[in-house]
């Protein structure tokens, strides 16, 4: 596929290095330079420095003949006139594009041909508070994703040493949980996967990916490691548009909150913004002192939500040695990320890695509505749609075994109408059914799209 990228910062960055991975065309533009430099050094594509609302530079980058444009500058305005002009001038088929105010996702029409020619809007902010949240509603998971329209969930969780599954092989789940419709499909043990077979003993302090019927998801996880208290009392570092978001849906939903920001007129705005329950306080997240004087060993979870990574890790690392339960902590440096996951902070988000679940199942082919990235990267997770009959798919009408997915990649559950079904080698998958696949690599993504697509005839 023959990708242009628009913008060259965190986000188009991430993006070209996931993208790039998967044998596809890119090009990516930007007036800075320095970036376009690091990504041609590190990746095998195309730089362009110019500015993309310029039809001049879109001709030169190649736009007539791309597949699809990602507009993801750092100006909203930037990403809705080049996919305007991508669309109008040069009839690029599928245009995506970052847009970070709110007040766009209000109002479709703007989007449309008639408006600005957006097929997808992607927020990170939007991905991250989303994601933050799910955290927060399960305090025991490490990582919660929905599928299915939220029928079917995937969770991680580190085994506490009182789980009934401690010690115990993966194939005995089902006599331990015998009411619980779930499945594990991979078991992380020091940072790293084991790829489990059924025989595999789980044990204290593993991280266990859990396939799991959402209605028995908080049962599930609660069964593998023991139930924590549930959260009310929540103290935010950094009032930026993360923490305004989710400061917002905490306290609609009676959540205790807390903001800590260091700019005063920011302050002043978020004190105007949120409802009058949320505190703020004009501060730093690593003043000891502030921290003590708000009881931050009374707090269930400290979210530290700055845009600089080591301000967070050291306000996480303070508010975990103070006494808060529970940290998580916005680290946009993928080694930084490695490096903390697990130790004194308990979860470690990255904010590219949520904004490209989001990203990714636009840019996939065939009927895929979904994907997530795992944690710390070590598998995908792809919903796709079954459609057609045995003569126009691959995959309508044949048994799970005979399916040819490619090495290490499997199939995790189905979601049939309103059923959950845990597939094995015999089940037939039909017509409309929501299927589950976990791919190990990028590089094997677009084989097990191409399963999923309908076509006169696949032979």
């Amino acid at each position: 596929m023959k990708i242009l990228i628009v913008g060259a910062g965190r986000v188009g960055t991430s993006v070209a290095e996931n993208l790039v991975s998967e044998e596809n065309d890119i090009t990516v533009v930007d007036v800075q330079p320095d970036q376009l430099g690091y990504l041609q050094e590190r990746f095998d594509l195309r730089v362009m420095q110019g500015d993309a609302t310029q039809v001049s530079v879109l001709e030169a980058a190649g736009a007539a003949d791309t597949d699809l444009l990602i507009a993801c500058a750092a100006s909203d305005s930037v990403n809705m006139v080049t996919c305007k002009i991508a669309r109008q001038l040069f009839n690029v088929p599928r245009r995506i594009a970052r847009i970070r105010a709110p007040e766009f996702a209000d109002h479709p029409e703007l989007m449309g041909d008639e408006g600005f020619c957006i097929d997808a809007l992607i927020s990170p902010e939007r991905s991250v508070t989303t994601y933050l949240h799910s955290l927060i509603e399960f305090p025991e998971a490490l990582q919660v994703v929905e599928f299915a329209e939220g029928k079917l969930s995937v969770v991680t969780v580190r085994v506490g040493h009182g789980s009934p599954m401690a010690h115990t092989p993966v194939d005995r789940l089902r006599e331990v949980w015998p009411d619980v419709t779930a499945r594990i499909v991979d078991v992380l043990r020091d940072g790293r996967p084991l790829h489990a077979g059924l025989g595999t003993v789980i044990a204290p302090g593993d991280e266990v990916v859990l396939v799991v019927d959402s209605r028995h998801a908080r049962r599930a996880v609660r069964q593998l490691r023991e139930a924590e208290k549930s959260v009310h009392r929540v103290m935010i570092a950094g009032g930026g548009n993360i923490g305004l978001r989710l400061a917002r849906q905490l306290a609609d939903e009676n959540y205790s909150v807390r903001i800590i920001e260091r700019n005063e007129k920011r302050c002043e705005y978020l004190a105007a913004e949120l409802p009058s329950n949320v505190l703020i306080l004009h501060g730093s997240g690593t003043d000891e002192s502030l921290l003590e004087r708000e009881n931050i060993q009374d707090m269930d979870t400290w979210l530290a939500l700055t845009s600089d990574d080591e301000d967070n890790i050291m306000s996480s690392l303070l508010a975990k040695r103070l006494g808060a339960r529970k940290v998580i902590s916005l680290i946009n440096r993928h080694a930084y990320g490695e490096l903390m996951q697990g130790s004194h902070i308990d979860i470690a988000v990255s904010p590219s890695q949520a904004t490209m679940s989001e990203l990714l199942r636009h840019v996939r082919r065939g009927d895929v509505v979904a994907v997530h990235r795992l944690r710390q990267g070590v598998a995908e997770a792809l919903e796709a749609v079954a459609h057609g009959d045995r003569a126009t798919s691959r995959v309508v009408g044949r048994r799970v075994g005979d399916i040819r997915l490619p090495k290490g990649a499997a199939i995790g559950a189905l979601v049939r109408e309103d059923e959950i079904l845990l597939p094995d080698a015999d089940t037939v998958i039909e017509s409309d059914d929501h299927v589950i696949v976990f791919v190990p690599t990028r590089q094997q993504m677009a084989r097990v799209e191409k399963l999923f697509q309908v076509s006169a005839s696949f032979f």
